[in-house]
């Protein structure tokens, strides 16, 4: 079981974490040069394109079938609107990454006081009581 959440875990960053590489494809679809075009022949590049679109198919197939229920049925409308998390997952798994290097005892979900550092924090005083008796 613990090998398992980890895996998962993994699976989920780097889903994060590669997913602008995915993205790149959109770019032939517009016309656009893609960076692989000439390290990688152009069978492959078809081949990975169409993985990618068949993913996005699959993305999209497995959101509308989850809301299927009469319970969920009013999400359906945003399945399409994933798109735009996923992004905001990438820039947050980058600023993650950052912070694990530049800050790595560096908690930023939780705020403990006024002052991120300690040694800025002033002297203790006990505080008056608002509402005596």
């Amino acid at each position: 079981k613990f090998i398992g959440v980890q895996l998962l875990f993994l699976a989920t960053l780097s889903q994060f974490v590669l997913a602008p590489l995915l993205w790149s494809f959109w770019l032939i679809p517009l016309g656009l040069p893609h960076p692989l075009v000439g390290v990688a022949p152009d069978h492959a590049l078809r081949a990975l394109g169409a993985v990618f679109f068949a993913a996005e198919c699959v993305n999209i197939a497995t959101g509308l079938l989850a809301t299927r229920s009469e319970k969920h049925r009013f999400l359906a409308p945003w399945v399409p609107l994933m798109h735009f998390y996923f992004p905001l997952g990438a820039l947050a798994s980058y600023k993650g990454i950052y912070e694990l290097v530049t800050k790595p005892f560096y908690w930023d979900k939780t705020d403990h006081g006024l002052y991120d550092h300690t040694d800025d924090l002033p002297a203790m005083a006990p505080r008056p009581l608002l509402h005596q008796a």
